[in-house]
């Protein structure tokens, strides 16, 4: 390459998921309601879980966690994607792709971190159960979610730092709408081999780890439970992972999905939109999966508006007293 045909970054281009007028209103619209309905789930989660001393147990504390990573993870991309749709703007800053990618791949990385987790929760819950409060005591379950925070932190720091090494050209133009990593790689105007290494690499060990834990610690689960002489005890052991194992299918699924999809395709628009599924779509289902699933949550739940509307009118019969 040429040496005059580098530039100094200024900035990208987002070329979003259609670059029809006439449905950028309806994009607007759709990603707005993904984002309310998602952040307003996933606080629900974390009210219900804090207001409620019967739900601070493990498997409580680390959907909690989940929950908290689920309202991140989508806002480190809507908020500037309803941005650049609401002043028709494609723009984006070199620092503030850079560190829009960071925060995606960090929060992404704790997702599949905190899966993991609760896998591994919940065959000690159902394998050990004897064991279970020794084993899953306060210290532990805070370390394991430091821990995950610490890879996490680690895994997108590397990629920052191996992305600002690399020089781009004059196409500054992403086929997506945020600054995916792959995607940027693509613009770079040197060999890329370094760091398309680092995430095959990378993504074997931190991604094809936590599978290969979720799928041993269900493989345990389903050998106990068949164990279980009685058919309601074999309802009661498998629901209390029903939930757990709906949003692991549904995070992995569309993930994977879309990687294996960009693998086989030459389509980017297509892929920018199978992306929405896991960067908008998955984090928006994760409450309702576990509010319909979980009698405990739902419990919470009722006792959390009960108490809004207790307080409510006490509220205003104070503010009238002089």
């Amino acid at each position: 390459m040429d040496p005059g045909n580098l530039t100094g970054v200024s900035g990208f281009i987002l070329q979003g998921l259609s670059e029809d007028p006439e449905l950028q209103p309806l994009l607007f619209g759709i990603f707005l309601s993904m984002y309310l309905v998602t952040v307003f789930g996933n606080m629900l989660i974390i009210l219900a879980v804090s207001s409620d001393s019967r739900l601070h147990i493990p498997m409580y504390f680390f959907l909690s966690n989940l929950s908290f990573v689920d309202i991140c993870l989508p806002s480190s991309i809507i908020p500037k994607t309803l941005l650049n749709i609401q002043t028709q703007s494609k723009t984006i800053s070199y620092a503030g792709c850079i560190t829009q990618m960071y925060f995606f791949l960090l929060f992404a990385g704790l997702d599949n971190f905190l899966l993991t987790v609760m896998a591994y929760d919940r065959y000690v819950a159902i394998c050990c159960p004897l064991h279970y409060k020794v084993i899953m005591n306060p210290q532990f379950c805070g370390l394991l979610v430091l821990v995950s925070w610490i890879m996490s932190v680690l895994h997108s720091l590397l990629h920052s730092l191996m992305m600002l090494q690399l020089a781009f050209c004059t196409d500054m133009e992403i086929p997506h709408f945020f600054c995916e990593l792959s995607q940027m790689l693509q613009l770079a105007c040197f060999d890329t081999f370094l760091n398309n290494m680092m995430i095959y690499s990378i993504s074997a060990l931190l991604v094809g780890g936590p599978i290969a834990g979720i799928l041993y610690s269900y493989s345990k689960i389903i050998s106990s439970i068949c164990r279980v002489s009685s058919a309601q005890g074999k309802y009661k052991a498998f629901s209390t992972c029903a939930s757990h194992l709906s949003i692991v299918s549904l995070f992995y699924c569309t993930s994977l999905g879309v990687y294996l999809s960009s693998a086989t395709t030459q389509s980017s628009h297509a892929v920018a939109t199978a992306s929405v599924m896991y960067t908008g779509v998955t984090p928006m289902l994760n409450p309702f999966i576990y509010s319909l699933r979980n009698k405990d949550i739902n419990v919470a739940l009722k006792i959390l508006f009960q108490k809004e509307n207790i307080q409510w009118p006490i509220d205003l019969g104070l503010r009238k007293c002089p």
